[in-house]
This record gives C-alpha cells, structure tokens and sequence, in this order.
C-alpha cells in the first residue's frame, strides 16, 4: 500500500497541491483504508490536479468515482479516498478533524 500512497502523495506534491495529508485508518471504522486531502490553490487548479492524477495514476490505479464540485473533487480508488479541496472549503468542512477523531478512535466525540 505504501507505494500506492506514496504515488499519489508525490502527482499531488509535483503539481503545486498544498498542505497534503496522510490518514491511515486501517482497522478504523471507516470504509477506506486511507484518506488523503490536499489543498489546491483554486477552483481550476483543483480541476488540473484531477487530471494529473488521472494521467499519472492509469492504469496502475482504477478510479471507481470522482465527484467534481470545482472547490471539491473526491476520487474513490476502492481503498484510498482523495480529498482536494480550495483552501476555502477546506476550512469550511475542516476534515482534518474529523478524519483525526477517526484515526485516533474517537469518532463517537464529534
């Protein structure tokens, strides 16, 4: 799992995504094994990161469903969701925090 991760941590990295984090939460409650969320530095560049990821991940990696608001892409790769959001809507939605809880087996603390 650790290359996959470290796949997408260096396409987010090289492309200008910000603040990009990590969250392991195998043998959570949670229905992937990883999360990572990274900051874009607008609506297009969210847009741009999508499909760096896409033309660097294919094919090793399957995108089961993407789900494109502009300030907010998800990308379900079965086991690995990936968060990139505007700065805006990363505060907004602040899912370090849940995500943390999670890890840290507090969800039931929200």
């Amino acid at each position: 799992m650790q290359p996959r991760i470290e796949n997408i941590v260096a396409v987010l990295d090289k492309n200008k995504a910000e603040a990009i984090e990590v969250f392991d939460l195998r043998e959570k409650n949670y229905f992937v094994d990883y999360a990572i969320i990274a900051s874009s530095l607008g609506t297009k560049h969210t847009v741009a990161l999508l499909d760096h990821l896409k033309k660097d991940l294919k094919p090793a990696e399957k995108f089961n469903n993407i789900d494109e608001s502009g300030d907010w892409i998800v990308i379900d790769l079965g086991d690995i969701l990936i968060h990139i959001m505007t700065p805006e809507y990363r505060i907004k939605y602040d899912m370090e925090t849940f995500l943390t809880s999670l890890k840290n087996g507090r969800e039931g603390e929200l």
